[in-house]
């Protein structure tokens, strides 16, 4: 019996043995079955160093900016470059930009030099302005050529309210006064800017200008605005009327022009110094009447005199009590003249348009500070411009005014739907929505 017992007891065990192993074994399989392999790491490659159309890496790359009465040759002479290899490289380089005329003191230059111990210059980049830059190359051939940095431009819509002027609207917020000057040039017939009153808010659509998408290069322009001034509002929408000649201007909803034959004011200013006023008594000369037939627009010195409309200059000259000074005439009704000029840009025979640069402010004849002395004439006659009915500049063209109403309907939308940002007590944030458009 127990020999019975013990045999059926081992055959158990033998049965029990193989279960047990294959169990071991399937656990096993599982453990390996949750092993997750590490991946291989992707190489990543270092990003190029793009600029000017060169990646910097190839070169050994050396910045500077020109120096007060330093020259191109000194500049390549410094850097291991011959005296006659200069002149052949200055040569060669005019035809596209007379780079040893030309350069400016203090603008940046680039040195793309040999990546070897001579660190011999290769190309040479000069940056004229913040978007352009001429290179010239001599490495083995001497070759020269001008270019663009890529522009991305950056779409904005602005709200302000006005508390004392729309300068210091914007400026409370870190916008530029740029923004102030072209609004004031889109309404120069419609709202005088120099009497906004306390509450007037305005919408303002316009482009923010980058370089290489982070150097800020200010604003490009204007697209539409809406103003409420004394509770009235004015849209205005920027519109091309020729697409040949690339001539635009601004309109309202109703697609009348905004603008009138004459500009308002042929200078940025900061403020009307003195009005047109024939009644006028100076204390300088005993309080006796001396009338005042201008308007003097007190500004900078060096800030650009523009014509307030088309016309033929008929003087460009200097009197003791005028100092330099420009007279235009426009028709044969109109003729207008800018005083105490720093320096004049036009000689008599001239043919201007409205905007041209004619002069800068200065302090030239008569006069205790830098300003511009507006006269305007009608007829011989010379009066307040400011109270006179101009006439309008050219309407738009019938056969563009359907166009126009369809072209302004969506930016219409936008400003309508866009809310005026709350006030400085109740939010610190200026209200600016920004849109990225193509570059």
């Amino acid at each position: 019996m127990d020999r019975e017992r013990k045999r059926k007891l081992g055959n158990r065990y033998l049965t029990i043995i193989p279960l047990l192993a294959l169990g071991f074994l399937s656990c096993k399989d599982k453990e390996k079955e949750v092993v997750v392999d590490k991946p291989e790491l992707a190489i990543v490659e270092p990003k190029e160093h793009i600029e000017f159309g060169f990646n910097l890496d190839d070169y050994v790359v050396k910045r500077d900016t020109v120096k007060g009465g330093e020259s191109f040759g000194q500049i390549l002479e410094r850097n291991k470059i011959g005296y006659p290899q200069i002149f052949h490289i200055a040569e060669a380089a005019k035809e596209t930009y007379d780079i040893a005329r030309y350069l400016q003191k203090g603008r940046p230059y680039t040195l793309l030099c040999s990546k070897d111990s001579l660190e011999i210059p290769e190309k040479f980049i000069y940056q004229p302005n913040v978007e352009e830059y001429v290179v010239v190359s001599f490495k083995d051939s001497i070759h020269a050529y001008s270019s663009r940095k890529p522009i991305k431009y950056v779409e904005k819509i602005y709200t302000g309210v006005i508390n004392s002027n729309i300068s210091q609207t914007l400026d409370d917020d870190g916008l530029s006064l740029v923004l102030a000057y072209k609004m004031s040039d889109i309404y120069a017939w419609t709202i005088d800017f120099t009497r906004l009153q306390k509450g007037d808010r305005f919408k303002v659509i316009y482009t923010d200008k980058y370089i290489d998408d982070t150097i800020y290069a200010g604003i490009n322009r204007i697209k539409a605005a809406y103003f409420e001034h004394n509770n009235e509002p004015f849209y205005a929408f920027r519109f091309k009327t020729d697409s040949v000649k690339g001539l635009t201007d601004f309109y309202n909803e109703e697609a009348k022009t905004l603008r009138r034959a004459f500009l308002k004011a042929p200078v940025e200013y900061k403020r009307i110094s003195s009005r047109y006023n024939l009644n006028r008594r100076i204390a300088l000369y005993g309080n006796k009447v001396r009338p005042h037939k201008g308007t003097d627009f007190a500004a900078n010195i060096g800030t650009p005199i523009v014509a307030t409309a088309n016309g033929k200059v008929t003087k460009s000259s200097y009197t003791g009590g005028n100092g330099n000074y420009v007279k235009i005439r426009h028709n044969s009704t109109y003729e207008t003249q800018y005083l105490h000029m720093q320096k004049r840009n036009v000689k008599p025979g001239d043919y201007v348009k409205q905007g041209d640069v004619i002069g800068w402010v200065g302090m030239t004849g008569n006069t205790s500070g830098p300003h511009v002395c507006y006269r305007f004439w009608k007829n011989g006659v010379q009066v307040d411009p400011f109270k006179q009915k101009l006439p309008e500049a050219e309407p738009i063209a019938d056969s563009l005014k359907t166009e126009f109403l369809e072209f302004i309907k969506p930016i219409k939308y936008q400003l309508d739907n866009t809310n005026f940002k709350p006030q400085k007590s109740e939010v610190d944030e200026p209200a600016q929505t920004v849109i990225t458009q193509a570059t």
